[in-house]
């Protein structure tokens, strides 16, 4: 169905009716945009942490005795 098909019929409605119309189609916006799993994009926490340890680099006692080499 075409956009121009469905104006033409939506136009025969009652006002009344095309609200209850336009109600639906939000809710089936809604409905699709809820289900529709969102892919987090680069860069998108940037700003959200507000503070880390100054020693956040520095080797981690648990892996000392495990003797990495780099």
């Amino acid at each position: 169905m075409t956009t121009m098909v469905l104006e033409r019929k939506m136009s025969q409605l009652p006002l009344a009716m095309q609200r209850e119309v336009a109600d639906y189609v939000d809710f089936l916006l809604y409905k699709y945009r809820a289900a529709k799993p969102v892919k987090p994009r680069a860069g998108c926490m940037k700003g959200t942490v507000i503070s880390m340890s100054d020693d956040f680099d520095a080797p981690l006692d648990d892996f000392k005795s495990l003797n990495f080499k780099h």
